[in-house]
């Protein structure tokens, strides 16, 4: 463990990868710490689905923030898209890149008229490829009557989380940048220079510190641990299927999500042979033997085909959300920060990391629609998220009834 360096990234996952790999090819001395093993967090166990990462619509942004702020955001999502599609290409990346877009599925016939206005009438400049299909077509997109229809989105891509967040970690050495997991910060002290971060293998002094948490963001930070807000997102694995079941199941190979508060997201696997299951289907527990069965008694309410199917795998990571459903990126009494990303982490999360890194050394094209924005928390929120439980049995309940 090196005892100074240019800069000090908390946290393994893409955000910090991302800037790190900014800042050390920039020539910057550079350390990426994590408390468990490198890429222990949510980016090597999400769902691998990528999408254009901002969950407000434009109207909603523009109410609060005005159409022009509104617009940057929106587009900076379609960026961080395109980014990660880039970068992948550009740096010869080996993970499973999938171009077959999504299936976005209404779960009732009015949120299927609310998809079909939404993108019959998508603000002018902003436009995404993007078509609607009815429920008696959409057996060409899922083997399932259990939707109304959807939208399909075909720029939208798919990619194997681990092994692209494995890619990252070889590039941020190559960079020259210092990995050290199992690495715990325990403090961060001002100092006339920047900072001094302490951990069990040493103090390392640096003039710049990239919290890069999310949601695994912890009492070391209690400033940014208030505004976010833990969520834990369950993925399963099916046993290997027969070839013909995932063909019928998924015949234009596309990912799949639903419009339910409560989500859920699945694919096929890249070889075919397996179904990737995902959701939030848990209150309180962690334990993803207790969600597995969950996940699977969900799935098969959408694809009876597959009563009996064994799980081989069931996993979770932490998302973290924000209290306005924006990432949020800046400083806060001097300490870098990005996070926030609300379950779409594989796009933004690297984009929005590869920008806080140009801001860290002082590039201008490092500026983001979501610099200076508000980061909002809420009275006697301390960072342990009480009200999700009875959140999430109202959404249920909203889910059901609509």
């Amino acid at each position: 463990m090196p005892a100074k360096a240019d800069v000090v990234v908390i946290g393994s996952g893409y955000t910090g990868l991302h800037a790190a790999l900014q800042t050390a090819r920039a020539g910057r001395a550079t350390v990426v710490i994590d408390a468990e093993d490198l890429g222990f967090g949510c980016s090597t166990r999400n769902g691998g689905q990528v999408s254009t990462s901002v969950k407000p619509g434009f109207d909603a942004l523009a109410r609060r923030h005005g159409p022009e702020r509104a617009f940057r955001i929106i587009r900076e999502g379609q960026n961080s898209l395109a980014f990660l599609k880039d970068f992948i290409v550009a740096e010869g990346i080996d993970c499973d890149l999938v171009r077959r877009g999504r299936f976005h599925a209404a779960h009732s016939a009015a949120e299927y008229e609310a998809l079909a206005q939404t993108f019959a009438n998508q603000p002018k400049g902003l436009e995404t490829e993007a078509h609607m299909v009815a429920r008696s077509a959409q057996r060409a997109e899922i083997g399932s009557d259990f939707y109304h229809g959807g939208v399909v989105q075909p720029q939208h891509v798919s990619v194997d989380p681990a092994r692209y967040h494995q890619s990252l970690l070889d590039r941020v050495r190559q960079a020259g940048a210092t990995l050290v997991g199992r690495c715990p910060a325990t403090a961060i002290e001002k100092t006339a220079t920047g900072f001094t971060v302490t951990t069990p293998k040493g103090r390392i002094a640096a003039r710049d510190v990239l919290v890069a948490t999310n949601g695994y963001t912890g009492p070391l930070t209690p400033w940014l641990r208030r505004r976010v807000i833990p969520i834990g997102s369950y993925i399963i694995a099916t046993e290997e299927l027969p070839e013909a079941t995932v063909e019928r199941l998924f015949p234009s190979g596309r990912h799949i999500t639903d419009s339910r508060k409560v989500v859920y997201y699945y694919r096929a696997s890249p070889d075919r042979r397996r179904i990737l299951f995902g959701g939030r289907v848990s209150l309180s527990e962690t334990d993803p033997r207790a969600s597995g069965p969950k996940l699977l008694a969900d799935m098969v309410r959408i694809f009876p085909d597959l009563a009996g199917t064994r799980i081989a795998r069931s996993w979770m990571g932490f998302v973290a959300y924000s209290f306005d459903e924006l990432a949020h990126v800046g400083r806060h009494e001097g300490l870098w920060y990005a996070m926030g990303y609300c379950g779409s982490g594989v796009g933004m999360a690297s984009y929005l990391g590869m920008r806080i890194g140009q801001q860290i050394v002082g590039l201008k094209e490092g500026a983001t629609a979501f610099d200076g924005l508000g980061f909002q928390t809420r009275p006697f929120y301390t960072g342990n998220p009480w009200f999700l439980a009875p959140s999430i049995l109202y959404y249920r309940w909203r889910d059901r009834r609509s």
